[in-house]
């Protein structure tokens, strides 16, 4: 009895040492032949990074300060990521803005900032038209099986309908961010990138041309037409695949002889806001990260609360939580982000701005304050 015990034992074990292997097999196929993870850096972009006061000896970027990607990380919280329950996404679908090719045809006197919901922005500032990171697709994952879907089905305009682009900005490569598949639909109508030293690879890789593609490290900039983009410090990590922190992250700083506006990409609360603040501010308007944010990983996103003290630090006038309102990459209530921020942003005496998707935020104008979540 003992012995056949043993024998069934040891066939499971067997079987399942078999399905691990098939497993880390599959996926090691798919990272190393899927399109969606990029490509490796060039020579050139190699020499640039190593030579990188951000990059270290691991040959890996870091951060200004001690930065965990886990701050107490609690393995019962697995079987909650797998949930839709305790408001973690909408019962309905989310009010929307519908766009028309009309609507980008009338340009605006001041700076104009649609959002396309979590951290895609459209802004037209200087008569140049900007796209912050279009993540447009519907899973922020390389693969639908591997993420849940957009809250809502449709964009507030399709790809195609989209006017022609000045510029595309990346904060950073997380699915959530750079997607290979709105990077195809996009890249025609696209006359330069500007990306954090790394990134340059993926975009090669599916298919832009290398001269379309400018690479920067923290504190240099460049102006198009008057305008000037910083990349500027951010408190996160990066990677696709297997690999992590060989691409750099960063925030955004627009300035125009009229106008300044900040983008905060991803980032844990830290001292760079306000040394960004010192160097660039203040701002008529920024757009902060305000969702996905966890005690578990607390270094690596804000509180929303924290959200509104950046601001400050930053000296924002106005500012617009982001990150938030598309798709479900933490375990909060889907409306914790924003009501939590506005309840401080009151606190704190901060001017907030809460479009829906799709709605025009003007700069220097009255901005939306609508509840639309409630």
């Amino acid at each position: 009895m003992i012995k056949k015990l043993l024998k069934l034992i040891k066939k499971m074990l067997i079987g399942i040492l078999v399905m691990v292997l098939l497993i880390t097999i599959i996926g090691v196929i798919f990272v190393n032949t899927s399109p969606q993870f990029g490509g490796n850096q060039s020579e050139e972009s190699l020499i640039k990074i190593k030579n990188s006061p951000n990059y270290n000896g691991d040959g890996a970027f870091k951060n200004q300060e001690l930065t965990l990607a886990s701050t107490g990380f609690k393995w019962s919280s697995i079987p909650k990521f797998f949930t839709n329950g305790n408001n973690k996404v909408p019962s309905g679908v989310l009010p929307q803005n519908k766009l028309t090719t009309e609507y980008f045809e009338n340009e605006p006197k001041e700076p104009r900032i649609t959002w396309f919901g979590h951290s895609a922005l459209f802004l037209e500032m200087d008569q140049l038209n900007i796209f912050i990171d279009p993540m447009l697709g519907n899973v922020p994952a390389p693969h639908p099986l591997l993420g849940g879907s957009r809250f809502n089905k449709e964009l507030p305009i399709s790809i195609e309908n989209l006017p022609e682009i000045d510029l595309v900005l990346i904060s950073h490569d997380h699915y959530d961010h750079l997607d290979y598949g709105s990077i195809q639909q996009l890249k025609d109508k696209v006359k330069l990138f500007y990306v954090p030293l790394g990134i340059k690879a993926h975009l090669t890789e599916w298919g832009i041309s290398s001269e379309k593609i400018k690479e920067f490290d923290w504190w240099e900039s460049a102006k198009i037409k008057g305008v000037e983009f910083v990349s500027t410090p951010a408190r996160h990590f990066s990677g696709r695949g297997f690999k992590r922190n060989n691409t750099l992250w960063c925030s955004w700083v627009i300035k125009s002889e009229n106008n300044s506006i900040y983008f905060s990409g991803d980032s844990g609360y830290g001292k760079h806001f306000k040394d960004i603040g010192e160097k660039y501010g203040p701002f008529d308007f920024a757009m902060m990260e305000c969702g996905q944010y966890d005690e578990q990983w607390a270094h690596i996103h804000m509180m929303p609360e924290e959200t509104v003290q950046a601001s400050i630090d930053v000296q924002a006038e106005v500012i617009m939580p982001i990150h938030w309102g598309a798709f479900k990459l933490a375990l909060h209530e889907w409306t914790d982000p924003i009501e939590r921020s506005i309840k401080k942003a009151k606190e704190l005496n901060v001017k907030m701005a809460t479009p829906i998707i799709g709605e025009a935020v003007v700069v220097n104008k009255d901005y939306p304050s609508l509840d639309w979540w409630k």
